[in-house]
């Protein structure tokens, strides 16, 4: 199979797990990678982070996308709430799909169905973590995982399928927290826009996708399209 920008990715075999909502059934790859995005609410940053990286993910891998499920959920999630508005109306803007967003409170059994936990700030990491199910080798908040990959070399990573890929990344990143710190506290955290105007969830919007790109290129090996 061949991705969008001509590299070769190795095919997956399939099943017809329903992993769609309204009744749609979809042929899930039998490996699939899950990755969690968590917030406060689970209405302005995480559903930002969810979408926006759904759609870099299908910039990339267009069909073979499915093979990475990005979802999220919040520490005091709304559940069942809609996304923020300013928060939706930036994903419009960069492009990302705003469609069937149910807020969700974050449980057990996110945490332990996720390959990667990626938080807004320390605070939520340390809350994953406190949940247990091992999650501390696989929870990082996205700054910092950003922070990570970026020392990683690509060339050590596996050529095979995307999880496989995606999987030996998230544990080179384990390996090197501790060794790579943060240039300040702050530095891995993402603020809260909720409540703020649209100009403030704009910037917010170009900090989580600023911070997301390099994740998705190195998740699937292929660099965004101009």
């Amino acid at each position: 199979m061949t991705a969008p920008n001509g590299r070769a990715i190795r095919s997956l075999t399939t099943s017809p797990t329903a992993i769609g909502g309204g009744g749609r059934t979809v042929h899930a790859p039998l490996d699939v990678l899950r990755v969690l995005h968590v917030c406060t609410g689970n209405v302005c940053r995480s559903p930002m982070a969810e979408r926006l990286m759904r759609h870099g993910l299908a910039q990339r891998l267009g069909a073979d996308a499915d093979a990475i499920l990005v979802e999220s959920a919040g520490t005091w999630g709304h559940e069942g709430a809609p996304m923020e508005l300013h928060a939706a109306a930036v994903l419009a803007e960069h492009g990302a799909d705003t469609a069937d967003f149910t807020g969700r409170e974050l449980l057990d059994d996110h945490v332990i169905d996720a390959d990667l936990v990626l938080t807004a700030t320390r605070d939520h990491r340390a809350q994953v973590i406190s949940m247990g199910h091992a999650a501390g080798l696989r929870t990082f908040t996205l700054k910092e995982f950003t922070r990570l990959v970026r020392a990683i070399d690509p060339a050590t990573l596996p050529d095979g399928s995307v999880t496989e890929r995606a999987r030996s990344l998230v544990r080179a990143a384990a390996a090197l927290r501790g060794w790579l710190l943060a240039p300040s506290p702050d530095a891995d955290e993402v603020s809260d826009p909720y409540g703020a105007p649209i100009t403030y969830f704009r910037s917010i919007g170009d900090e989580i996708q600023d911070a997301l790109d390099p994740v998705v290129t190195a998740l699937t090996g292929i660099p965004a399209t101009v």
